[in-house]
C-alpha cells in the first residue's frame, strides 16, 4: 500500500480502519505519518500471538534465527526490517557533532535536485547534514542559497566533475567549488569508503534519509544481488560521496583557496 492509497481510504471510510501487515522498509510512512497520530492504536504482534498457527510453520519461522537475520527480525520478532538489497545502514541524530570533514554537492535541474550535504567526522562516525535539496536552481540561485546558508567562501565544496561549466561559474562568483576527483569505478569506491564508517544522519535531513532508505543494489531476474547500485535515490548520496572521497581517499586534493 502506498501513501496515496491510505489517503484515499481515509477520505472514503467512516469508523475504524485496520491495517494488518508485516513491517518492512517500504512501509516507513506508516511509522512517520500514521503511528504518531493521536487517534491511532499500534499493536506489535508476532507468530507467538497466533494460537492457531500450525507447528510446522512455527518451526520454519524459528529456523530463520539461523538462516536469515533480516527475515527473523520481520517474521519472528515483528520488527521493522531492512531489505537485503539496501546498501547503507544508518542512525538518526538530532544535531551535528564532531569536526567538519567537507561539503559535497550534486548538480540537478528539472527532474533531479541539486543536493548539498555537509559531512562531519567523529571517531568512526560520519555525521551527514543535508543543507540543500531543490530542483530548478540556476548557478546564480545556488550561489544565493550558499549565502543564505551562511557558508564560508574559503571552505571547499566538492561537486560533480561532469559539470565543469557550473563549477567554473560558481568559482567566478567567488565560491570555492572544486570538481570531485574521480577514478576507475568511482561509485563503487565511494560506497566502499562510506561503508567503513558508522553513518549518522541529522533528523532534519529528510531527503537524504529517504534516499538512504531506498538506495539499493541491483537484482538479477533470479533475485541475486549484483555489485552495482540502482541509479536512483542517489543525489544527496552522491554529494556525500564527493565530500568523503576527496577528504579521506585524497586528502590534499582541492585544499587551496579560491583564486
Amino acid at each position: 500500500m502506498y501513501w496515496e492509497d491510505w489517503q484515499q481510504i481515509l477520505f472514503r471510510t467512516t469508523g475504524r480502519i485496520i491495517i494488518d501487515y508485516n513491517p518492512s522498509d517500504s512501509f516507513h510512512w506508516i511509522y512517520d505519518k500514521v503511528v504518531p497520530r493521536e487517534d491511532c492504536s499500534f499493536l506489535q504482534t508476532t507468530y507467538l500471538d497466533n494460537p492457531y498457527l500450525d507447528e510446522s510453520i512455527i518451526r520454519e519461522i524459528e529456523r530463520l534465527k539461523e538462516t536469515d537475520e533480516d527475515y527473523w527480525r520481520i517474521y519472528g520478532l515483528g520488527e521493522r526490517g531492512m531489505s537485503r538489497a539496501t546498501i547503507f545502514q544508518f542512525g538518526i541524530v538530532q544535531e551535528v557533532s564532531g569536526q567538519l570533514l567537507s561539503t559535497g554537492m550534486d548538480f540537478g535541474f528539472t527532474n533531479d535536485p541539486t543536493a548539498l550535504v555537509k559531512v562531519y567526522k567523529k571517531g568512526n562516525q560520519l555525521i551527514l547534514d543535508e543543507l540543500l535539496y531543490h530542483t530548478n536552481l540556476t548557478n546564480q540561485d545556488i550561489a544565493h542559497k550558499f549565502e543564505e546558508l551562511g557558508l564560508n567562501r574559503l571552505d571547499v565544496i566538492y561537486a560533480d566533475s561532469a559539470e565543469p561549466k557550473s563549477i567554473e561559474e560558481l568559482h567566478r562568483l567567488r565560491w570555492n567549488v572544486k570538481p570531485t576527483a574521480k577514478g576507475a569505478d568511482s561509485i563503487m569506491a565511494g560506497i566502499d569508503m562510506l561503508k567503513r564508517y558508522e553513518l549518522k544522519v541529522t533528523a532534519n535531513s529528510l531527503n537524504l534519509i529517504k534516499e538512504l532508505q531506498n538506495y539499493k543494489w541491483t537484482e538479477d531476474k533470479n533475485g541475486n544481488l549484483l555489485n552495482k547500485p540502482v541509479d536512483n535515490f542517489n543525489h544527496a548520496i552522491d554529494a556525500v560521496r564527493y565530500a568523503v572521497w576527496n577528504r579521506l581517499a585524497n586528502p590534499n586534493y582541492g585544499t587551496y583557496s579560491i583564486r
